[in-house]
């Protein structure tokens, strides 16, 4: 980022690379370039480096490092999740998963239902939380596996994983939860939740794309869904990428570090943008749960006009919105229809996420952007968009 570039407010979508993280990896683009399945000393130390990585990754959510599987991305995580438990029950079965869960999760539940699997999807209430009377109807005895995210990547609303993962694990199912957004951002623990399986990303807590872990409880029947040279326990075979599992693990040790800090620093600046946004901004409407969401995320939607509208008229503001295009109509957030907003209010949305390197000044600058730019789009709508 430059001082000519908008300011980012969109964390959720991907963090800058933390500088301790470029560090650390860089000795395994320029010097040490050996395979960790050689049995000389380039391969040791390339191996060391790995397992390294490993324990810090589980030092983070509080599992053992031979828990830890790297992946190449939060979508290979979930799949491998997902798909490895279907493939250790080859007679087929029962999954269920939330309404407003991200395609990484969504699209591999679909091609199991494509394949004979019986997909329950749990609704949400009007704040993103799961309804737990529909989840208790929805998994069933011989549900194979539950899959909720921690929490949600447009609106921030953490979900009660602890009580679906004990309602999961009564009818016999294994609890997996995709919790890309939260690890780094919030205290993530594998056995305070207890969970079977648990989703990371490392771009969206300052480490690079390309690189994810998937958490596996020990003797969790999830079986490997690619075949080839036995790495990462034959979980994920293929020659590992050192220099981008370290940085994975620098992050780790750095969101670890950080927690207590962050975690509050960011609330405030979220609770900035609210209450001024509120204040200047009559009938603005808060999309998800007002206490039980992340820190950093602040998911609004502004009255009587749309959110792409507000984002344009805001250039020196890098934010985002729920909705998608297709073929020249805009449609709403699938997250923010299944909590019941109407279509309008749904249009209207806007997701703001702060991050590590957002400051108080910048979060003043885009609220006097944004209440600007809602009054120009307003006025403009009401002249029948002249």
């Amino acid at each position: 980022m430059t001082t000519e570039d908008p300011i980012y407010l969109d964390f959720n979508a991907t963090t800058p690379i933390d500088l301790e993280v470029v560090e650390a990896m860089l000795p395994f683009l320029r010097t040490h370039f050996g395979n960790p399945s050689s049995g000389h000393i380039y391969g040791h130390r390339a191996r060391e480096a790995i397992e390294h990585a490993r324990a810090q990754v589980a030092a983070l959510i509080g599992a053992r490092p031979s828990e830890i599987v790297f992946t190449g991305s939060g979508t290979e995580a979930n799949n491998m999740a997902l798909r490895g438990a279907a493939c250790a029950h080859d007679r087929g079965g029962r999954m269920a998963c939330s309404a407003i869960e991200h395609p990484a999760v969504a699209k591999p539940c679909q091609f199991l239902g494509l394949r004979g699997w019986a997909i329950a999807t749990i609704p949400v209430d009007e704040t993103g939380l799961v309804d737990m009377q529909a989840a208790d109807a929805a998994i069933r005895h011989g549900t194979v596996m539950v899959s909720v995210m921690h929490s949600n990547n447009e609106i921030g609303t953490i979900q009660p994983i602890r009580a679906l993962a004990d309602l999961a694990h009564s009818r016999g199912a294994l609890m997996h939860t995709d919790a890309a957004q939260s690890v780094g951002k919030v205290s993530v623990n594998v056995n305070d939740l207890g969970v079977d399986a648990l989703t990371i990303v490392g771009h969206k807590l300052y480490a690079p794309k390309g690189i994810g872990a998937l958490y596996i409880r020990k003797g969790a029947a999830i079986a490997p869904t690619s075949f080839g040279g036995g790495q990462e326990g034959g979980m994920r075979p293929g020659t590992e990428n050192v220099a981008l599992i370290v940085a994975l693990g620098a992050a780790c040790g750095i969101a670890r570090r950080n927690l207590a800090e962050d975690e509050p620093r960011l609330r405030t600046l979220r609770d900035r943008l609210w209450s001024r946004l509120q204040a200047d901004i009559p009938g603005i409407r808060l999309n998800g749960h007002p206490e039980w969401r992340l820190p950093n995320t602040l998911n609004v939607s502004f009255p009587g006009v749309r959110g792409n509208a507000v984002l344009t008229a805001a250039p020196n503001l890098a934010a985002s919105t729920g909705s998608a295009c297709h073929e020249g109509e805009e449609a709403p957030s699938s997250v923010l229809t299944e909590m019941g907003c109407c279509h309008e209010r749904a249009l209207g949305a806007v997701r703001l996420s702060v991050g590590r390197t957002t400051m108080i000044a910048e979060v003043d600058s885009v609220v006097a952007d944004l209440v600007k730019a809602w009054q120009h789009v307003r006025a403009r709508t009401a002249n029948g968009g002249k």
